[in-house]
């Protein structure tokens, strides 16, 4: 896909793909989910069953919103928020400021597919609209798997595209027609049609779930909210697992 004025866009899971709209992202964000972005993070968390002194390790924390849902609504856990994209960073690292969680917040440029943390390091992983963007989701699935302790709990929000019904078609249309238009006309980037297009090419709940499965977790779980316009998978390390999909893929 290219870019404006003919340049080619960013390889797809860099984080050159969203520096550009770093600055613009969250409010972009609010219009183009109808102000309901906020309300399926807040879902995400409490699927993560966190305790006090957990350890949640957020990836494509982007401008640090979920990061940041999640130490308030928990005041005793720490999070590590992990993000290919600089400027992203940037943009969470002023946040986590004005919200006075620089002691309880620390922000890293990474790549899931390469995670630099220990094998069971953390107690719980988020991520929110980041997994479809992943060049291998297996093997990040396979690190998410690996630093994750026994006993924790993952959640991975992403949009769908809902391919059933009448609301299921005005849904289509949303991402389709509406998101692009919207979000290039704000942002003057093209990275709102490359939205629309991961969105539709992102595989069916099913099989992600599936993917989860074969990728090192058990008791996985997906919940459609908003009619399907997103989903949330949740799963638990699968003990009889480890070990086994580690490496895989490297």
């Amino acid at each position: 896909m290219s870019g404006a004025g003919g340049e080619a866009a960013p390889r797809r899971g860099s984080g050159a793909m969203f520096d550009g709209i770093a600055h613009r992202y969250d409010t972009l964000n609010r219009i183009l989910s109808l102000g309901l972005d906020q309300g399926w993070r807040r879902r995400t968390v409490q699927e993560l069953h966190l305790r006090p002194g957990a350890t949640v390790l957020d990836l494509a924390t982007g401008t640090g919103d979920l990061a940041i849902l999640i130490a308030h609504e928990n005041p005793d856990v720490r999070v590590i928020g992990v993000d290919p994209s600089a400027r992203m960073l940037e943009v969470a690292a002023r946040k986590v400021r004005d919200h006075g969680l620089e002691k309880r917040i620390e922000l890293r440029e990474g790549d899931a597919q390469a995670l630099d943390l220990p094998d069971a390091s953390v107690d719980a992983v988020s991520m929110a609209f980041g997994i479809r963007n992943v060049p291998d989701r297996p093997r990040a699935l396979r690190e998410i798997a690996r630093v994750t302790k026994n006993s924790g709990r993952v959640g991975i929000l992403e949009l769908s595209e809902p391919r059933e019904g009448v609301l299921g078609a005005l849904a289509r249309f949303h991402i389709r027609k509406v998101v692009p238009r919207i979000g290039g006309a704000l942002s003057g980037s093209a990275e709102y049609r490359y939205l629309q297009e991961s969105i539709a090419a992102f595989p069916p709940p099913d099989e992600f779930a599936s993917m989860m499965s074969a990728s090192g977790f058990c008791a996985v779980r997906a919940e459609p909210l908003t009619f399907g316009v997103v989903c949330l998978f949740v799963g638990e390390p699968d003990l009889g697992m480890r070990g086994t999909v580690r490496g895989e893929g490297a």
